[in-house]
């Protein structure tokens, strides 16, 4: 994959957009007669569309005259842009701002579905996170460490894909603008997923993510918010509780949150899931369950618990590290399974995630 420069929208960029399309016909030349199979696109706006950028831009590969061929048109094999949310700090706590993310995709994926001959160009959310400057640190940027991220995380992405459905485009996935800041303390508060090689709780969601397969299939929640609802109001009232769930030959998989945007004490939700139309035979399956929560999967929580000591020794170092792998919050067990049902109930914590595997022969 191959791109041309970066958010050309702003300042990054100091010529005109005429200047910018010549630059990636250019660019896109010299790469396609290198590496004749390189997949080329862009332009990687930030803000979504970045006005009428994206919308230009997509019209110049589609209708524009090449500066380089001076024929019409020029190769596009993905689509990209930058999505960010909007945290912000008041009254002692972080407030989330996953809405402000999930306009910039909506209004992004409004402009691709505007042109019909890229229905089916993937699309690459270039950055997508949940605010703008990852080594930038703030009051505003408390989320990153704990849960608070990786519960974002977990119920971002699912709403990403249900705009996506909804507006006809094919996205095909997105980035996380995060580095590995050298030389820095464990937890130094900079948006990343492994601090001094440390790992956070959000690159557990990533690892749940990552056990996934087979198709999607449907999720009804009555205490799920869908993308809509999100995108006008965030979440800021009841919090979102709800799923992901694919089913594979012999496995279902099903990701459940507890989200709110925001970072302040809040009760269990009593989880009561029902499984319909398994394609497994009456007998047995095997369930295990990945948790995400203050004891689950997360290393921060560990070093608070320790008394966050710093310099960490050898043994707190190791400790943190094990801490901070994705762990069985119930070990394979046997269940039934009933004319293709299955129901499983269980506690989930505020900002808590949840994979379930369910597997049969």
């Amino acid at each position: 994959y191959w791109e041309v420069w970066n958010e050309p929208n702003i300042s990054y960029w100091h010529g005109s957009r005429a200047d910018y399309f010549k630059l990636y016909d250019y660019a896109v030349d010299g790469v396609r007669r290198a590496l004749p199979t390189a997949r080329v696109g862009g332009p990687e706006t930030a803000g979504g569309p970045g006005r009428k950028f994206l919308g230009e831009f997509l019209e110049h590969c589609l209708r524009g005259t090449n500066y380089v061929t001076g024929k019409t048109g020029s190769p596009l094999d993905f689509i990209s842009f930058h999505a960010k949310g909007s945290p912000t700090f008041a009254n002692d706590h972080v407030r989330m701002g996953m809405s402000s993310q999930l306009r910039n995709m909506n209004d992004a994926f409004a402009v691709i579905a505007s042109f019909p001959e890229y229905k089916n160009t993937p699309v690459v959310i270039g950055e997508s996170d949940p605010e703008g400057c990852a080594a930038c640190t703030g009051s505003q940027d408390g989320y990153r460490n704990g849960t608070m991220y990786s519960s974002y995380t977990a119920a971002s992405f699912p709403r990403a894909m249900e705009l996506a459905d909804e507006q006809g485009v094919n996205l095909q996935g997105a980035l996380t603008w995060a580095f590995e800041f050298e030389d820095q303390p464990p937890f130094a508060g900079f948006r990343q997923l492994a601090s001094d090689g440390i790992d956070l709780p959000v690159l557990n969601v990533f690892r749940m993510f990552a056990k996934m397969s087979g198709e999607r299939v449907a999720v009804q929640s009555s205490a799920g918010l869908d993308a809509g609802t999100i995108l006008k109001s965030g979440v800021r009232g009841s919090p979102d509780i709800s799923a992901l769930a694919a089913l594979d030959t012999n496995q279902l998989t099903v990701l459940v949150w507890h989200y709110h945007d925001d970072d302040v004490p809040g009760p269990d939700a009593d989880v009561d899931l029902s499984l319909e139309n398994l394609p497994a035979a009456n007998g047995g399956a095997t369930l295990t369950q990945y948790l995400i929560d203050a004891d689950h999967g997360n290393s921060y929580a560990a070093w608070l618990k320790i008394g966050s000591p710093l310099p960490l020794s050898d043994e707190q170092y190791a400790e943190l590290e094990k801490a901070g792998q994705l762990g069985e919050a119930i070990h394979p067990e046997k269940i039934s399974v009933e004319s293709g049902r299955v129901s499983v109930k269980f506690k989930l914590a505020r900002q808590a995630v949840s994979l379930l595997v369910l597997e049969w022969k």
